[in-house]
């Protein structure tokens, strides 16, 4: 499980690239589904890992056809069972999740730029197109 507070997706307009920022509509932090591995590329072992996305649920649709897996509390138990080594086990969690349950708004597109790393890049702003 990977946790973030939330994630930026960008929708595509006449007037260029929108950014929104996604987040819980409770507030609460985010648990991606995620996979990792430790494999060994060189003298050291390197651990990795990557976030499983799926199609766009309603919420997310608008603004770009896929989305991460989002794991609420129901689903943790289960995601992390050691049991579960079998992937089979888990396809039913790898959705999308209800949209009643994500909140998306545009910000800034100062987001943009990676020297930007601060509160206001997911404050509310107009969108562009």
């Amino acid at each position: 499980m990977i946790p973030a507070n939330g994630f930026y997706e960008w929708k595509r307009t006449e007037h260029g690239k929108q950014p929104y920022y996604v987040y819980r509509a409770d507030g609460l932090p985010m648990w991606f589904a995620g996979v990792s591995d430790t494999w060994k590329g060189g003298e050291e072992p390197l651990t990795t890992c990557a976030i499983i996305t799926t199609e766009a649920n309603d919420t997310m649709r608008a603004i770009h056809n896929r989305m991460p897996v989002v794991l609420f509390e129901e689903h943790w138990d289960r995601w992390i069972a050691p049991e579960n080594q079998d992937t089979e086990s888990l396809r039913g969690l790898l959705k999308a999740c209800d949209p009643q349950r994500i909140k998306a708004h545009p910000v800034s597109r100062i987001v943009n730029t990676p020297m930007n790393d601060r509160e206001p890049l997911i404050e509310p702003v107009k969108a562009i197109g």
